[in-house]
C-alpha cells in the first residue's frame, strides 16, 4: 500500500534534486502522479533534469518546477517555500537531500569545515524549520526524508567535516521524528535515508561507468519507497558489495566502542583487527 502522502495531487519539495537519489526521487514521485519541484544549483542542470521529469508528471510543465537554491543560504530556502506554496500550495513531501563532499582534513582550512556543515546540516535544521511547521499546519499527511550517510553512523577515518555533518543529520533526524509524534494531531513523519554505494555524480570520482558494487540512484530510491511504505524510520540502504547484515555488524562494532571502552574507531586500529574480523563474520 502506497504511503498517504505519496498519492496523486501530492506536493514533493526535493533539494538537490537536479541529479542522483534526487533526480530518481523526483521522477518516481511524478510517476505516482505528485506535483514536484526540484531545487538545486545550476541553471542548466534544473532545465535538462525538469526535462525529464516533465516526460514522467501527468499534468507535463503544471506539475513541475525548479528553482535554483543555495540550502546553505536562508533566504533561498524561505523563498523556496514561497514559492512552492504560491504555485503548488503548500509542501507535502520534503526531501532534505542536497549534500556535499569536497573531502577533509582534521587540520584543513575552516572555511572547507564550514561550507559542509552549512549545507549538509544547517542547509537541512534551516529547511525544516522553514517547511515543517506549515507543513503541519496543512493538516494532510506528509513526509521529511533526510537523507543522511552510513559515514554519519559508524564514522571511518578520512573525512571528519562529512561524518560530522551526517552525524549531527542523524541526530536531527531522531529529534525531529520525536517532536513530531508527540505533535497534537501532527500527520507528518520523518525518516532518515541511509544510502548504501550508489554511482552519483557525489561519488563517481572521475568514473565514467557505475562500478559492478555500487546501486543506481534509482534502485536507492525504489528500496526508499519500500520501507516508506512499511514505516521504517532508519532506511538502511544496501548495495551490490555489502548486505544489510554486514552493515548491521559494523554498526554494532561501533557502539561497542563506547560499551566496552575500547579506543575510538576501533574497528581500524591495527590491535582490533581480528577481534572485528572475527565479529563481522557473526550470524547474530
Amino acid at each position: 500500500m502506497t504511503h498517504a502522502a505519496l498519492t496523486s495531487g501530492s506536493v514533493a519539495v526535493i533539494t538537490g534534486g537536479a541529479a542522483g537519489i534526487g533526480l530518481a526521487a523526483a521522477k518516481r514521485m511524478a510517476q505516482l502522479g505528485l506535483r514536484v519541484c526540484i531545487a538545486d544549483l545550476g541553471t542548466d542542470r534544473l532545465i535538462r533534469a525538469a526535462q525529464e521529469v516533465v516526460l514522467l508528471a501527468a499534468g507535463g510543465t503544471d506539475d513541475v518546477m525548479t528553482l535554483e537554491t543555495d540550502v546553505s543560504r536562508v533566504e533561498d530556502l524561505r523563498r523556496l517555500e514561497e514559492v512552492v506554496r504560491d504555485r503548488f500550495g503548500g509542501t507535502d513531501i520534503l526531501m532534505n537531500n542536497a549534500g556535499i563532499q569536497p573531502g577533509s582534513a582534521m587540520f584543513g582550512p575552516a572555511g572547507n569545515w564550514e561550507r559542509v556543515l552549512d549545507v549538509n546540516l544547517w542547509g537541512v535544521i534551516h529547511s525544516t524549520q522553514i517547511f515543517v511547521p506549515a507543513m503541519i499546519k496543512r493538516g494532510r499527511p506528509g513526509l521529511v526524508i533526510n537523507t543522511g550517510s552510513k559515514q554519519g553512523i559508524t564514522t571511518p577515518p578520512g573525512d571528519p567535516a562529512y561524518n560530522v555533518s551526517k552525524a549531527g543529520l542523524k541526530a536531527f533526524t531522531e529529534a525531529l521524528q520525536h517532536e513530531l509524534r508527540n505533535t497534537p494531531n501532527c500527520r507528518i513523519n520523518a525518516h532518515l535515508l541511509i544510502p548504501g554505494f550508489v554511482f552519483t555524480d557525489l561519488t563517481a570520482q572521475g568514473r565514467t561507468e557505475k562500478p559492478a558494487g555500487a546501486w543506481t540512484p534509482e534502485q536507492t530510491v525504489d528500496f526508499m519507497m519500500e520501507r516508506l511504505e512499511t514505516g521504517d524510520f532508519y532506511i538502511l540502504c544496501p548495495d551490490n558489495d555489502v548486505p544489510r547484515s554486514l552493515d548491521e555488524r559494523r554498526i554494532l562494532w561501533a557502539a561497542g566502542d563506547v560499551v566496552e571502552n575500547r579506543p575510538p574507531l576501533s574497528r581500524w586500529h591495527p590491535d582490533y583487527a581480528k577481534a572485528f574480523e572475527a565479529f563481522s563474520q557473526k550470524k547474530s
